[in-house]
């Protein structure tokens, strides 16, 4: 999905200002709080930022965001799915 921001042309000189693709630190910003309302899972994070598993877990770190817990079911789905992507595109 293809999503379009409207911000005031001094918002956006701003945010580019202090480095870095605005677009890019809408898509972080997203990915940072749909997980920590745990609306998104690592994997799903992983997949939308385009990261590998410890990129993934090193950026959420980056912005002081601990691992979810998750039961065992949970985190073995997680590694099948990262598992599956690993094979699909190696890095």
């Amino acid at each position: 999905m293809e999503v379009t921001l409207n911000i005031p042309d001094e918002v956006a000189k701003r945010l580019s200002a202090s480095g870095g693709d605005v677009s890019r630190r809408a898509l972080e910003a997203i990915a940072l709080e749909g997980y920590r309302e745990h609306t998104l899972t690592l994997y799903q994070i992983s997949e939308m930022l385009g990261l590998s598993r410890v990129e993934t877990e090193d950026f959420l770190g980056q912005h002081h965001i601990p691992l979810a817990v998750i039961d065992e079911a949970d985190l073995d789905r997680e590694a099948a799915l990262f598992e599956a992507a690993s094979r699909r595109n190696p890095r």
